[in-house]
């Protein structure tokens, strides 16, 4: 199947090191490897990693003025210059405007003919679905996140009933959507598309990567742990990852582990206010900040890990797949998380970690001292975390099931292109 894939989010460099840039990455080189051909079209390519199979076409946001001036009138909106808030939204709806037909020529001048069109959901953009419509093959949807309450809480949002507007059109125009969990399943149906247009689809690992051959020594030496246990944190340091519940549990296992290291993988907003916790605590010893860290090299970090802690924050319709989580149990370790969201599911307590109740510092802390405790159990729950890992969330899964779900809805030949 000739598959073009759509990531018109600008804040997603489809090269670097963010978890959306791996994802996109990644689902792109499992499409290629169960048999498909795919296309990638992006608002930002960015740098950092080896792009993934296939073309990859960058049609980034217009340098001109003028388009941005033309949102704003139709919006009646006179002044904007000196809202930065406003301005940007107004650029990501100019370049809207444009995507469709530019992304429509390039498959034209290259004479591609997709069968599908597979869209990662952006703030604010109906390009895809204008381009599926104009091309008259399906259009399957992935929705990570609800964009506008992410985009209006934590960096602002003046159209708000606009973006509301669109991300309804698209949700409901879309041929069918993939939801990473059940939460945003739910958010979809109050869109109101039917439930059973909506499928959900979990993040994946690729265990050829992530696996329990990787040698744990490398960088146990680097940081010079040798045989102390560690735990570990890896993702992007955000407010709701609880990162200071993490180092307040960490203060009462060292009451009974005084050996145990703690290494924190990632960067992001609180890693400040997280060094001079650490400095005004006197944890240097015992905490590793390691910073920010290639996705190529997360695998030899978690295996200098005995155990794994996704410690996020209490918060009502927990939406997140997390990608870190599935990563840890395919490298067999098990994992420490509240008893929230889908963590629910990618973690069996007792069998593949260890929950406890979101915001319990207590119950965070006791959970990974029982495990560091007992080396005999916390093996076996790695090797059935390992187990799970690979056969329940592969990408190579997601990607087949994807394409089954198009094939049901594929015409015999993609429709001619229409610019």
């Amino acid at each position: 199947m000739k598959i073009a894939y759509l990531c018109a989010d600008g804040g997603i460099p489809v090269l670097g090191h963010k978890g959306a840039s791996v994802h996109v990455r990644e689902m792109i080189g499992a499409f290629t490897r169960t048999g498909h051909e795919v296309s990638l079209f992006c608002s930002r390519l960015g740098e950092g990693n080896a792009p993934p199979p296939g073309e990859c076409m960058e049609l980034p946001p217009q340098d001109d003025p003028e388009p941005i001036a033309n949102a704003a009138r139709d919006l009646g909106i006179e002044t904007y210059e000196h809202d930065r808030t406003l301005r940007r939204e107004l650029a990501r709806i100019a370049h809207d405007r444009a995507l469709a037909a530019r992304m429509l020529g390039a498959l034209q001048r290259s004479g591609q003919r997709p069968e599908l069109l597979y869209e990662r959901y952006s703030l604010m953009h109906r390009a895809g679905l204008q381009v599926a419509a104009a091309l008259d093959i399906p259009h399957i949807l992935e929705i990570n996140a609800p964009l506008v309450e992410e985009q209006a809480r934590f960096r602002g949002l003046v159209q708000r009933g606009l973006a509301e507007s669109i991300e309804r059109e698209v949700f409901r125009g879309a041929s069918h959507i993939v939801a990473v969990s059940a939460a945003m399943k739910t958010h979809a149906i109050k869109q109101g598309v039917p439930e059973q247009r909506i499928s959900i689809l979990p993040n994946g690992v690729d265990t050829t990567r992530f696996n329990t051959a990787i040698d744990k020594l490398l960088i146990r030496a680097r940081h010079g742990f040798s045989g102390s246990p560690v735990i570990g944190f890896v993702g992007s340091l955000k407010p709701w990852h609880g990162l200071d519940l993490l180092l307040d549990a960490f203060h009462q296992i060292r009451r009974e582990h005084g050996d145990a290291r703690l290494l924190i993988v990632g960067d992001g907003p609180v890693m400040e206010h997280l060094r001079e916790r650490i400095m005004r605590e006197r944890m240097g010893n015992s905490v590793v900040l390691a910073g920010h860290v290639p996705h190529d090299e997360i695998p030899a970090y978690l295996a200098a890990m005995d155990v794994t802690v996704a410690p996020y924050q209490p918060q009502p319709d927990f939406y997140f797949s997390p990608m870190k989580v599935i990563e840890s149990m395919a490298m067999g370790r098990p994992v420490v998380a509240p008893r929230i969201g889908q963590l629910t599911e990618l973690v069996e307590d007792g069998v593949t970690g260890r929950l406890y109740s979101p915001g319990d510092t207590a119950g965070c802390a006791a959970a990974i001292s029982e495990l560091l405790q007992n080396p005999l159990s916390r093996r076996a729950m790695g090797e059935q975390a390992a187990r799970r890992a690979s056969t329940a969330f592969s990408w190579d899964s997601n990607a087949a099931r994807v394409a089954s779900l198009a094939a049901q809805m594929c015409p015999t030949h993609a429709g001619p292109l229409a610019v």
